[in-house]
C-alpha cells in the first residue's frame, strides 16, 4: 500500500513542489482546495501534475469540513501550507489572517487528534515570528520570537499550539521554520515575484519602470523546490521536532534587483525603479538569517540552488511567459 499525503494549500507556491516530490516517492497526493467556481490550477500545471493529484474541498476557516476530509481519507502525512501569506496583506487583514493561520490550524490538529491521531503533521512556520529577534546575527530554533506583523503573530500561536499538540498528546507534529523561499510560482505581490516581472516587462519593452517600497530589507532567500525536501525529510524521522531551514546567507531587497536586472543585460538599473512610500510596512523586519545546522545535521539537508541561480531563474521563467503572451497578443 503507497502512502497517502493530505496538502493544503495546494495552489500556492510550495504545494505543487511539495506536491511533485510526494508524487515522484509513490504517495497518493491530495490536494485541499476552496469552493471555487473557476479554481486556479495554473501553478499546478506548471509543475505538469494536475492531473495526478485528487482534490478535496475544505476551508481552513471551517472545521467541519477539516474533520469531513480527516475521516474520509485518514492520510498518513498532512502538510499544512494553508495561508494568508502575504505579509503586507496582514495589517488590513489581521482577522482573517488570524482565523486562517492560527484558529485554521487549530481546527486542523484537533480533527486529527479526534479522527486520526497516528498521522504525521507538518506546519508551516515562518521566519517572520522572529521579527527583531537574533543570536549574533542569525536566528536559531532557541531564538525568542518578536514577531512584527499580524501575519508573524497568527504564525506564533500556530507554532505554539502545534508544539503544544506534540507534548499533550503525544501526537507527531513537526514546525518547519523555513524562511523565505522562493520559484517561478511566487505570486506576483511578493517582492521578488514583483522585480522579476517588473524587469521582464522592462527588458520586452513592456514597462517603463518598477516600483518598490524598502530596498535596505535583508533577508535569507532560497529555492522552494529545495525547501519542500527539507518538509518531507521532517516527517520521516523517528521523532517530531521543529527545524529551521535556510541558507544561512542573507541579501537585501537591493542586491535582489541588481541581479535581477543584470540577468537580462541592464547595468543602469537605478533609472527604471522608483520608491514608492505605499509600499513600506507599518512596522519593519530590518534583516532575517537562518542557522539551520540542526536541519543539516539530523535531516541531511542541504540547499542546492545559490541566490544568483534563483534570480536568473525566476527572471528567465518570466521573460518566458511575457514572450508568449506577446506571440499570442499578434
Amino acid at each position: 500500500m503507497s502512502k497517502s499525503a493530505l496538502v493544503t494549500g495546494i495552489m500556492g507556491q510550495d504545494g505543487p513542489y511539495l506536491a511533485k516530490l510526494l508524487l515522484e516517492k509513490g504517495y497518493k497526493v491530495y490536494g485541499m482546495i476552496r469552493r471555487h467556481s473557476t479554481p486556479d490550477y495554473s501553478n499546478i500545471e506548471y509543475l505538469g501534475i494536475h492531473n495526478e493529484i485528487e482534490y478535496v474541498e475544505g476551508d481552513m476557516t471551517d472545521e467541519a469540513s477539516l474533520i469531513s476530509i480527516i475521516k474520509n481519507i485518514y492520510p498518513n502525512e498532512v502538510y499544512n501550507l494553508a495561508a494568508q501569506s502575504f505579509v503586507g496583506n496582514s495589517w488590513d487583514q489581521a482577522k482573517v489572517t488570524t482565523e486562517i493561520n492560527a484558529l485554521g490550524v487549530l481546527s486542523l490538529l484537533t480533527a486529527l487528534k479526534f479522527f486520526s491521531p497516528s498521522t504525521r503533521f507538518y506546519q508551516a512556520s515562518t521566519s517572520e515570528m522572529y521579527g527583531l529577534s537574533h543570536t549574533d546575527g542569525f536566528q536559531g530554533e532557541d531564538t525568542p520570537f518578536h514577531p512584527r506583523s499580524p501575519y508573524g503573530i497568527s504564525k506564533v500561536y500556530a507554532y505554539w499550539m502545534t508544539v503544544n499538540f506534540r507534548e499533550s498528546y503525544n501526537m507527531y507534529a513537526s514546525n518547519g521554520i523555513l524562511f523565505n523561499h522562493e520559484s517561478p510560482i511566487r505570486g506576483i505581490q511578493f517582492v521578488t515575484r514583483k522585480i522579476a516581472d517588473g524587469v521582464a516587462r522592462i527588458k520586452l519593452g513592456m514597462a517603463k519602470e518598477l516600483r518598490l517600497g524598502n530596498l535596505e530589507s535583508k533577508r535569507d532567500w532560497g529555492f522552494a523546490g529545495d525547501y519542500v525536501e527539507a518538509m518531507y525529510a521532517m516527517l520521516q524521522q523517528e521523532k517530531p521536532d521543529d527545524y529551521i531551514v535556510a541558507t544561512g546567507q542573507t541579501h537585501s531587497v537591493r542586491e535582489f534587483v541588481i541581479e535581477a536586472f543584470k540577468t537580462v543585460g541592464i547595468t543602469d538599473w537605478e533609472k527604471y525603479v522608483k520608491i514608492d512610500p505605499r509600499f513600506k510596512r507599518p512596522a519593519e523586519v530590518p534583516a532575517l538569517r537562518g542557522r539551520a545546522d540542526k536541519a543539516h545535521t539530523v535531516l541531511k539537508w542541504k540547499p542546492k540552488t545559490s541566490f544568483i541561480s534563483l534570480v536568473s531563474i525566476m527572471v528567465e521563467a518570466d521573460l518566458k511567459r511575457l514572450k508568449n503572451i506577446q506571440k499570442s497578443n499578434g
